[in-house]
């Protein structure tokens, strides 16, 4: 057993830093690259680039980023662990199995987490008697079951885990749990239990500190952000992880932002729900019994974590065709901008309702005055701000009238008030709305399989 191993993030979501995982493998000594590329949005979007092209559906930054790494990988003994696979982790293998061929490189084995693409078995498991219902509303997946899109169920870190064992260089893997990236490799290496969930929460934790990038060490950050040094060149943060659960947080040398108590903490707090409650597939973590300590000089230690036994169900993440959607802006400048936009808007609402068409939904935002705050935006001088962006969207189950919102927003410009600029690109066009589904499922139902290719 290792006495501590070092584990890295290299992304924290699908179009993070592009140089990150290089700099992680290349500024400094690591054992593991963890790479986190999915979300709910993410998953839907690989789903319908592989319904273009069957060979799609991963993050196909991936096979050049690989390209890059894997020398350097090969020579340091770094394991690569990524959920990059999206719906479509075997094609993603293959990909980087080719960037290693063009790199010269022997002797590379891949490890792929199959099972959690659970679309074509709908039927089969409302048969079961288990129809999926909407964690929020309650409603049955049958009421959506014809627009299903996508359906993948969250596992966590005991398949990478099996992969490992395997002997794998790289493990690719679809819908896993951010966290499972990071806590896997830790009970491959100290040789932890499933049952021992003090350890596999303090794992679990490690992994969400890790699981959004830079967002740990100074990207993001609510405090003295402005005094986070070199944010150009950011470090992405390294998990220092002990057989007995204890982590230290920390980055390369060299490199830019931040590792302190406050980035750390405010990490934790990010998108937990209940904090005496995280669940994962692999334990239900206390976030309120975790103790912090800043050591200095960018290193955070993490420890004394309880955790009790995971749930009997997998989450499951379903996306679902829900209508179509058209987007357009138009800027309206000095003096009177804000009013001018506004009497766009009225204008504009007046039109598609004289044409009878049918939107479920009609927003208008005003950029530079409450497209972030919304109602709680601080009131401003109407007669006097530089510049307004009026941004109007609409959904609608009916397509015919989202194409013909997109031919009234052009208009405007020569029939509306006056000072507006910024319209560019064309008439705005219809764009299907992908809508999230979340469910839970038993996970008897379920089960993973690992699939090894190599050269």
């Amino acid at each position: 057993m290792k006495e501590k191993i070092r584990i890295a993030s290299g992304q924290g979501f699908w179009g993070d830093l592009v140089d990150a995982p290089y700099n992680q493998v290349s500024k400094g000594n690591i054992d593991y690259l963890v790479m986190d590329y999915l979300a709910e949005v993410t998953m839907s979007i690989l789903q319908k680039q592989k319904n273009k092209n069957p060979k799609f559906g991963y993050a196909r930054d991936i096979p050049a980023l690989m390209k890059r790494i894997l020398p350097i990988c090969k020579e340091k003994n770094i394991k690569v662990i990524t959920n990059g696979g999206g719906v479509n982790p075997i094609d993603c293998a293959e990909a980087i199995l080719e960037s290693a061929k063009e790199c010269g490189l022997k002797n590379l084995k891949i490890g792929v987490v199959v099972g959690d693409d659970i679309n074509d078995r709908i039927d089969e498991i409302i048969k079961a008697g288990y129809e999926l219902n909407n964690m929020e509303t309650g409603e049955s997946v049958k009421t959506i079951k014809d627009k299903l899109l996508s359906a993948n169920v969250y596992f966590g870190a005991f398949p990478i885990v099996e992969a490992l064992k395997k002997g794998v260089d790289i493990v690719i893997t679809g819908r896993t749990t951010d966290t499972g990236l990071t806590l896997a490799p830790m009970i491959y290496e100290f040789n932890w239990k499933q049952d021992d969930y003090n350890l596999l929460s303090a794992g679990t934790v490690a992994g969400h500190i890790l699981e959004c990038g830079a967002q740990s060490t100074g990207g993001n950050f609510l405090g003295d952000w402005e005094l986070i040094d070199n944010m150009a060149e950011i470090g992405f943060p390294i998990a220092e992880a002990f057989p007995n659960g204890e982590v230290i947080i920390t980055k390369h040398d060299d490199t830019g932002g931040k590792v302190s108590f406050e980035t750390v903490a405010e990490q934790l707090v990010y998108e937990i729900g209940d904090p005496k409650s995280y669940i994962t597939p692999d334990c239900i973590a206390d976030f309120s019994t975790i103790k912090l300590e800043d050591l200095g000089n960018n290193k955070v230690k993490v420890f004394d974590v309880k955790g009790v036994k995971e749930t009997p169900t997998y989450k499951v993440s379903c996306s679902y065709s829900d209508g179509y959607s058209a987007v357009g802006t138009l800027a309206y400048s000095w003096p009177q901008a804000l009013t001018k936009a506004k009497a766009a808007d009225k204008i504009l609402r007046k039109r598609l309702e004289n044409l009878n068409l049918k939107f479920d939904e009609i927003n208008s935002e005003y950029i530079g005055y409450n497209a972030t705050q919304g109602p709680l935006s601080t009131k401003i001088d109407e007669e006097n701000i530089n510049e307004i962006m009026l941004r109007f969207a609409v959904r609608s189950k009916d397509f015919d009238s989202v194409e013909r919102f997109g031919k009234e927003i052009a208009p405007l410009i020569l029939t509306g008030p006056p000072s507006v600029t910024g319209f560019a690109g064309g008439r705005p066009k219809p764009s299907e709305v992908v809508a999230y589904w979340p469910a839970l499922i038993p996970k008897t139902l379920v089960k993973p399989e690992i699939k090894i290719y190599g050269l």
